[in-house]
């Protein structure tokens, strides 16, 4: 790797590592997005191309040995990246065909472009130079380009290059979704709109989306326009452009490809074809125009985003996150805010987890909460607009209020599987994942989060507050009432914690009072009942008259928080759940042993004949989501609240108890475990960052990062830099800081937003620097450090020493 801290560079060809750096290569703008693969590939088991529109989706069935399944899917849509060529006499280029001399791809970060140069030489011994450039519009979101250049260095001779559009493109990138039914497109136009440009208009087979793509290509010649011929190449969903220069030795032939692509879910378009073919024609002339005001598109966005690092030792870590900032902003930008779109688990980078947007918001909003909060508040508005199917879920499942799903696609309806392939059995065995209730904590959290980091009363009044509410009276309904105990209960779901579906002896799924879901319960119904109170009085009213919403319902909910149970170990500690302290112990070290990679034991025991439910172990972090989520101010009140106590040294205890039962087969847990050790360990959080870090690029679970990035392990080491270690927290009106440096770090910059207010920050081990950014009509800014508070006034800088 270079160690430029822009550049993330390959320095050869590796066919075993090429899906893996498709994915990490992926440039988007939060509209669309391309996978890294190489515009002379296709689909063959060494690359796999793939362009995914946000929210493009489609439904197909499948018959699986006569059980019939339905799967909702992000659609790949027709590859634009076909730009090859081939030399006189040779076949199309391929470079495991010919000898390389020289390989170098580069992801340029700063400037969101993919770089590649090859020199080789083929069979009769002719020695050629192959650049290439590729952006996907930061500033126009319809756009993308490439351009090839090529130079032949000791021989003169004719090229034939081809330019195309594919509609013939399948999902096929998820080898264990092989026998789920994958061909969602089909054509509408293949077609030569004049002699430089294409169009392919393809329609989704079931939810009738309609994505056109215009390209035109143009060749120049020592920067000239080149002469050459042109044939049209036409097959059912494809529609090439065949070019044939004559080049002499070391003449430049640059071939620039424009791409522009609509879709009937854009606003103020009358038909997608229709601007495709406008937008090709009118783009800017030259390709190096695009780039640049595409690069200048990412300089304002990193002037927002990025972290400034100073390390003990230089490594990669600076790098590593610069690429972490880089995909969520390919995957949320700006484009997002006029558009109806969630934040995938995976990205919009591949096909795994078919698209779907699950709980990773948790771990996302917070950097864009204080860097660029309307990114949140329009992707809290995608929840908003599901609202009503949230509704029509509950009242399913026999509760008031909204459920929302733990897999949202589409319309919002629950996209989760019933069935799941074990690639290690090869066993399709049930999905029960939907029980996981806890995604309604998740995003009444997220909503109550971006209000605390930017006072935005006007997204509480119209969306936030009726979304509280919502979630508030669906938790109240959950809970079920124990006279025996005098305690209100929840059964028959299941937490973070995915190895736990339900228990050994009992034929339903679900666990009764897992601790993290009622707690966070408590957690919902107590800011619900704040909310009311925030309420100016004639929106209250219309909330109240419009959800009837009466004192009686609103009292059940008080004495729901109040009376909720938690379960403990004998010695005090949480339990994950009801019966969890029963189960037995699991030999760790003899799988070790065994197996080497033991991140997915619920494969593994699977395959066994054996079950994960039988065990005290866990996927990811379950328990201690809580004290990832709550300060430990805000977890002591709630437990006081419910009238139990957990002394403080229980927490460490919990923490440790818990570590050791973890496998970490979720990105997310390395996550939650480095922020709950940077308190207490700051040298084993480091390492877990640095695991969580390198998770992706390393691909540590074998095989899965080239099926689409890890987004919300990406924005969580982020968000460990930004916040945990600085102990940045937003509560009670107030920017908090109580800065902990890792010994590695050294020094750390970076500027945020809170409220209306701009702060640049900078902390060293010793000190912690405040400026402010914002204008004189703006109020000073009441900050926290330590407890201890003080006044930023604009335009400002005060410096507080750290004690140790």
């Amino acid at each position: 790797m270079n160690p430029e801290p822009w550049l993330f560079t390959y320095e050869d060809f590796a066919p075993e590592r090429e899906g893996l750096r498709e994915a990490l290569c992926t440039l988007g703008n939060g509209y669309f997005a391309t996978r890294g693969a190489a515009p002379e590939s296709h689909a063959d088991g060494t690359h796999y191309p793939g362009t995914y529109l946000a929210g493009g989706y489609n439904r197909l069935t499948t018959d699986l040995s006569g059980q019939v399944v339905e799967n909702e899917d992000l659609v790949n849509m027709p590859n634009w990246l076909p730009l090859t060529f081939r030399l006189e006499g040779e076949d199309w280029f391929d470079l495991r065909a010919v000898t390389p001399l020289e390989y170098r791809q580069v992801l340029d970060l700063a400037r969101g472009l993919l770089l590649r140069t090859v020199r080789f030489v083929d069979a009769r011994g002719r020695r050629t130079r192959l650049e290439q450039r590729r952006f996907v519009h930061m500033r126009d979101k319809h756009l993308a380009g490439q351009e090839m250049v090529l130079v032949p260095e000791n021989w003169s001779g004719q090229v034939r290059v081809r330019s195309a559009l594919d509609g013939r493109v399948i999902n096929a990138g998820v080898p264990r979704y092989q026998r789920l039914q994958g061909r969602h497109l089909r054509t509408l136009v293949a077609e030569e709109v004049d002699a430089q440009t294409l169009l392919l208009e393809v329609e989704t087979v079931q939810s009738r989306l309609t994505v056109a793509e215009a390209a035109r290509t143009r060749l120049f010649v020592e920067g000239a326009p080149a002469e050459h011929s042109r044939e049209l190449l036409k097959e059912e969903g494809y529609v090439a452009h065949e070019f044939t220069v004559s080049l002499t030795e070391g003449q430049r032939l640059a071939v620039e490809k424009v791409v522009t692509l609509y879709s009937s879910r854009d606003h103020a378009v009358s038909e997608a074809a229709m601007e495709a073919r406008h937008a090709a024609r009118t783009a800017p002339e030259r390709f190096e125009d695009l780039v640049s005001t595409h690069a200048q598109a990412w300089t304002h966005l990193w002037r927002r985003a990025d972290l400034t690092l100073e390390l003990a030792e230089p490594n990669g870590t600076h790098r590593v996150l610069r690429l972490h900032i880089f995909h969520l902003l390919q995957t949320v930008s700006p484009h997002s805010i006029d558009q109806d779109v969630g934040v995938p688990a995976r990205g919009w980078h591949g096909e795994a987890y078919r698209g779907h947007i699950f709980w990773d918001e948790l771990f996302i909003f917070p950097f864009l909460n204080l860097r660029l909060p309307a990114l949140t508040r329009a992707i809290l508005r995608y929840r908003h607009r599901r609202l009503p199917q949230a509704r029509q879920a509950a009242r399913e499942a026999g509760h008031p209020g909204a459920m929302f799903p733990w897999q949202s696609g589409s319309n919002g309806r629950e996209e989760s599987q019933s069935l799941h392939l074990n690639p290690r059995s090869g066993r399709w065995v049930a999905d029960v994942t939907s029980l996981q209730r806890h995604i309604n904590a998740a995003i009444a959290y997220n909503i109550w989060q971006y209000y605390q980091a930017t006072a935005d009363s006007e997204f509480l009044y119209f969306h936030g507050a009726e979304m509280l509410l919502e979630l508030s009276r669906f938790w109240a309904s959950m809970a079920q009432w124990n006279p025996a105990l005098k305690r209100y209960e929840i059964k028959g779901v299941m937490g973070p914690d995915e190895y736990h579906t339900g228990y050994p002896d009992r034929a339903e799924p679900g666990l009764d009072n897992n601790t993290y879901t009622n707690l966070m319960a408590v957690w919902v119904l107590c800011k619900g009942l704040k909310v009311l109170r925030l309420l100016p009085a004639e929106r209250l009213q219309e909330l109240r008259e419009t959800l009837r919403l009466e004192d009686s319902e609103l009292a059940h909910w008080d004495e729901v928080s109040r009376r909720m149970r938690l379960v403990f170990h004998a010695d005090g500690m949480l339990s994950q759940f009801e019966g969890y302290e029963q189960l037995q112990e699991f030999d760790w070290e003899g799988y070790r042993a065994r197996y080497k990679d033991i991140h997915r034991l619920d494969r593994i025991l699977e395959a066994e004949g054996d079950t994960p439910n039988r065990y005290k172990l866990s996927k990811q972090a379950d328990v201690l989501m809580l004290f990832y989520l709550l300060s430990a101010e805000e977890l002591r009140e709630l437990l006081e609240r419910l009238g139990y106590r957990m002394e403080p040294e229980m927490i460490g205890r919990t923490v440790e108890y818990y570590l050791q039962r973890t496998s970490h087969g979720s990105t997310l847990s390395g996550v939650v475990h480095a922020w709950v050790l940077a308190r207490r360990d700051r040298a084993a959080s480091w390492r877990l960052f640095s695991e969580v870090l390198h998770s992706d690029i390393s691909d540590v679970q074998g095989g899965t990062t080239q099926e689409g990035i890890h987004l919300g392990a990406m924005a969580g080491s982020v968000d460990l830099i930004q916040r945990a270690y600085t102990g940045i927290e937003v509560r009670g009106g107030m920017l908090h800081f109580n800065p902990y440096l890792p010994e590695e770090l050294r020094r750390l910059r970076f500027s945020l937003r809170y409220h209306k207010h701009l702060v640049d920050v900078d902390i060293t081990p010793d000190t912690l620097r405040l400026t402010g950014l914002w204008s004189d009509q703006e109020p000073a800014l009441d900050v926290c450090v330590r407890g201890k508070c003080l006044r930023l006034p604009p335009h400002e800088t005060r410096t507080i020493p750290l004690g140790p």
